[in-house]
């Protein structure tokens, strides 16, 4: 039973070690390596970061940024044997951030919990030690201008791209492990190669070793761990804002009635508690927010339409991720073809598919969860069920979009809720961005 194999392994492995963490720079690059332990077994990623000749920052000011992200990191290896006690030797946590660390474990975990039968409380799920007395304290650098812009090579990141050509400061372009969709995407964009920042993430071998032995596994919040980067960057770089790309639509659990949402660090609730804790015990001078939260799925969608230089290059398919290509078998790659159903034509659809995913029959159990006939959303990044609806009603109805399934969901006479408008309140936007995108939204 998957709850038994959850207990039996917190009783095999009951402490997992948050030991060090080493960095050196030398020729433009600072190279960290972080090391953690269970049991028997040892870990050791590692980051690549490009720097500039402009390095300023302090020994405290790097140990401090380091040493969350490598907190973050720990979320990946922990999570193979769930050992109910983290030891953290390099600093303490005082209870507030403790009680913060506690929450993302909890809820960035939530869809790993719910796929492994894993039934845990917040308070028992992990508890923190600490083997020192030594602490961070938060730092402060006002002069930090510019944008940092992380872009993964889909079309929300695209759209934020061309979106802050307009804004009128030095805009840095960011990846990690950068594919070749988010290459092809910034290049498209006009962005300069030489503000490129690419940082390479080497996932310890021996993680990879026990995923194959049977050890727990499955999804982290990436999100979270892309906070840390960005932040450790944007400091390096002297650049005070972070723009993401995630959207309103991204707050809908995938499980209803629950917290359990498999893109939980893509939330505002993630992002304003990010926000507080960079604050409070990082730095308060670099700001970390979504570009495009007051906004959903359906109106990403409409304004990637408008780009076409970007249609044929875009990816969004995490199964064809390797391949770079669009696999058109799974529940993400034909969410994408519904979102933009209302925007382009089936014709336009299938030449960046390579195939009509509306007509696909072997398609129909994804289907039914995208649309919220079946009881489970997808564990995917994607748009709510009510957008999903609409978008096939609004293509079938008014851009000829009449395929096997869109012919299926209308035989079913779902009643469509109410259009809802965005809570444009509930982001972070400074005023000169915001105005960016309402003016977009409008034109």
């Amino acid at each position: 039973m998957p709850q038994q194999k959850f207990q039996k392994l917190r009783e095999d492995y009951p402490v997992f070690i948050y030991e060090t963490f080493h960095w050196t720079i030398s020729e433009h690059q600072l190279a960290v390596t972080f090391r953690f332990s269970v049991g028997d077994f040892c870990f050791e990623p590692q980051y690549l970061i490009p720097i500039p000749d402009s390095f300023s920052l302090t020994t405290d000011m790097l140990e401090n940024l380091i040493f969350h992200l490598g907190l973050c990191e720990t979320i990946s290896y922990w999570k193979a044997t769930c050992s109910p006690r983290l030891k953290i030797c390099p600093y303490r946590l005082n209870p507030t951030a403790t009680k913060w660390w506690k929450k993302l474990f909890y809820n960035g975990l939530g869809e790993f919990r719910y796929l492994n039968g894993i039934n845990c409380s917040e308070e028992d799920f992990v508890n923190f030690e600490f083997e020192t007395t030594a602490t961070l304290s938060a730092f402060s650098d006002p002069s930090n201008q510019g944008v940092l812009i992380p872009i993964g090579g889909g079309k929300d990141s695209a759209v934020t791209l061309e979106l802050l050509k307009k804004i009128d400061f030095t805009k840095y372009t960011f990846t990690l492990n950068e594919i070749p969709a988010a290459k092809r995407t910034r290049i498209q964009a006009g962005y300069a190669s030489e503000n490129h920042i690419n940082v390479q993430r080497k996932l310890s071998p021996q993680l990879l070793k026990m995923n194959e032995e049977g050890f727990l596994n499955g999804h982290t919040p990436f999100s979270a761990l892309l906070a840390f980067v960005t932040t450790l960057v944007a400091s390096i770089y002297r650049l005070r804002y972070i723009t993401l790309s995630n959207e309103s639509s991204a707050n809908e659990s995938t499980i209803a009635g629950t917290n359990i949402n498999h893109q939980y660090s893509k939330t505002i609730d993630f992002e304003q508690d990010f926000r507080d804790y960079a604050q409070r015990f990082i730095t308060p001078d670099v700001e970390y927010f979504s570009f495009l939260r007051p906004i959903s799925e359906s109106e990403i969608a409409r304004l990637f339409s408008r780009f076409s230089q970007h249609h044929a290059t875009f990816r969004s398919c995490n199964r064809g991720s390797k391949k770079d290509e669009w696999c058109g078998k799974c529940s993400k790659c034909l969410f994408v073809w519904i979102i933009l159903s209302p925007y382009l034509s089936t014709k336009a659809l299938a030449e960046i598919f390579g195939r009509n995913l509306e007509n696909d029959s072997e398609l129909m159990d994804d289907f039914q969860k995208l649309t919220g006939i079946a009881a489970e959303k997808p564990f995917e990044c994607i748009g709510t069920i009510d957008e999903v609806q609409k978008s096939i009603v609004d293509a079938y109805q008014n851009n000829h979009h009449q395929g096997y399934l869109y012919q299926y969901f209308m035989e079913q006479k779902i009643v469509l809720k109410p259009s809802k408008s965005n809570d444009t309140s509930s982001h972070f936007l400074p005023f000169q961005f915001l105005q960016i995108l309402k003016q977009a939204l409008h034109e």
